[in-house]
């Protein structure tokens, strides 16, 4: 009998396998498996999060710049603090590269990544470098929450809502795929995302019982909620609206649902959250949903047959 793969077992089973091996201490107060670990130091806390962007898994050079690149490595671990209800401060750059790579590639990926750090006011302090067939970045990031929000909080009757935009990235995506530069908002989104920054230290300060960002699709990243919080998550397809690049692009994929790129896509770095039944949503927070007894996550109380988002090894 073959021994068993790493895309077999899925990046999930994966990191069950690998958190059943760890060990933990008291300063650890949230550990692997969320958005981001929150860490006790000798004079307080801080949470931190760690990702990983490789090319032609996660960036083409071809379809973005050096600069578009630089911003979205960056964005992807701003998110992830922002994902628990934090404020990114400081960030740590892993480099591999090809030999052959021009010098002014790397300097514009640096001006991006110093530009979408300054959305938030944190700082590059560190990191290492090396040779590698292709461009690799490995980014973490440090940062403050008051009251970090993991996502293992929600309960039977809170409300679902959501921050930011859904589908446009993968909109885009799916059309660079097809070799088309349009629309032009999609395609964008595609290579420099926009979390929404200040939705995450807003919804915690509201009381959001959990929160996730979206990297993965809406209905894979509400399933770890779901997960976590041992509870079931039902959408309201009627509540999301459905950006005009989104349809666009759905009809020029042959007629394309496009509630799939809303519930499936990933790469908006949108923030999803749970908050208890009659709070009054943060600006920029739009009810989606409603959390019920039970487990998964069903769109208009039935599974959703179109996929649930990206997956690693497929």
């Amino acid at each position: 009998m073959s021994e068993q793969t790493i895309a077999e077992l899925g990046e999930f089973g994966l990191i069950d396998l690998v958190r059943g091996r760890l060990g933990t201490s008291d300063y650890v107060l949230v550990g692997p498996g969320d958005d981001a670990a929150h860490i006790a130091t000798a004079d307080g806390t801080y949470v931190t999060a760690t990702d990983i962007l490789v090319e032609g898994r996660h960036f083409r050079r071809d379809w973005s710049t050096a600069a578009d690149i630089g911003r979205k490595a960056v964005a992807a671990n701003l998110s992830d603090i922002n994902a628990m209800g934090g404020v990114a401060t400081a960030l740590l750059v892993a480099f591999a590269a090809p030999g052959d790579l021009p010098v002014s590639w790397v300097a514009d990926l640096v001006g991006g990544m110093v530009e979408e750090c300054d959305k938030v006011g944190a700082k590059i302090v560190g990191g290492d470098m090396s040779s590698a067939e292709q461009v690799i970045l490995s980014i973490t990031a440090l940062g403050d929450a008051e009251r970090p929000v993991t996502r293992a909080g929600a309960k039977a009757g809170d409300q679902v809502a959501y921050a930011g935009t859904l589908g446009l990235a993968s909109a885009g995506y799916g059309a660079l795929s097809r070799g088309f530069r349009s629309p032009k908002a999609a395609v964008d989104e595609h290579r420099t995302p926009h979390p929404p920054y200040a939705a995450g230290p807003a919804a915690a300060a509201a009381g959001a019982t959990s929160m996730i960002d979206i990297s993965d699709g809406l209905l894979a990243d509400l399933g770890h909620v779901a997960r976590a919080s041992k509870v079931a998550i039902d959408l309201d397809p009627a509540a999301f609206t459905i950006l005009d690049a989104v349809q666009t692009v759905a009809g020029a994929l042959g007629g394309v649902d496009p509630l799939r790129f809303v519930l499936t896509g990933g790469d908006d770095y949108a923030l999803a959250a749970t908050f208890a039944a009659g709070t009054t949503l943060p600006d920029g927070w739009t009810k989606i949903g409603t959390v019920r007894a039970g487990e998964g996550v069903t769109v208009a109380g039935a599974p959703y047959e179109g996929g649930t988002g990206h997956k690693h090894w497929t």
